[in-house]
């Protein structure tokens, strides 16, 4: 079996065994839970698609394209570098738009909420399982329908405009698993970094 076959079919057994584990783990309601109003919507589809942490994430996501030249057709230079990051911005920019307008409709609520459990393995855990779930309008989590259909919908359309060596079923598949690995690790930062900044910020003020 071909290393890439090797590596899409695992991610493909990750990705419907957390999606199945997500759904299994609803939780009941919560009272201090607020639904997202329009204007929250919008700022974070604005943070998620042009904040610091999507920004840089895309500085180390192009240096990985041009360092691999993949795709050919970009080059292995800075005029490659800026059109995988581009490309990339495109690309995150269709899929949060989708994500948040069609949350909007069953009030699916976009954003990461840190887990009340404060242990490492039970904030790791809530991580992974944010991956797959949003919450409700009435504050229970269920599973993230606008983006199961927002990431694979944005990598599929993006074919349209996408180098031919990549514009494919086979890639678009693969860049859909990978994001949503890269939405477990953006939520493993949203989870750790709060607390890690405290910790930085504390110990130089002393």
């Amino acid at each position: 079996m071909p290393v890439n076959t090797r590596i899409l079919t695992i991610l493909i057994v990750i990705f419907f065994a957390g999606a199945l584990s997500a759904t299994a783990q609803t939780a009941a309601p919560s009272e201090n839970y607020q639904p997202i109003t329009g204007q929250q919507r919008l700022k974070w589809f604005v943070k998620s698609t042009i904040g610091s942490q999507s920004l840089t994430g895309g500085l180390f996501s192009a240096g990985i394209g041009t360092a691999m030249d993949k795709p050919k057709e970009y080059g292995p230079h800075w005029g490659g570098y800026a059109d995988r990051y581009g490309m990339r911005l495109t690309g995150i920019s269709t899929g949060n738009a989708m994500e948040a307008g069609l949350g909007a409709i069953w009030g699916e609520d976009p954003r990461y909420f840190q887990s009340k459990n404060r242990t490492i393995k039970g904030r790791i855990g809530n991580a992974m399982l944010m991956t797959f779930l949003a919450r409700q309008r009435d504050g229970s989590y269920g599973p993230a329908y606008a983006r199961y259909i927002a990431t694979p919908g944005n990598n599929f359309l993006s074919n349209a405009w996408r180098a031919d060596s990549e514009a494919n079923s086979k890639d678009a598949a693969l860049r859909t698993l990978w994001g949503f690995l890269g939405r477990m690790g953006g939520n493993a930062f949203q989870e750790f970094w709060p607390d890690a900044q405290k910790y930085i910020f504390h110990r130089k003020k002393k």
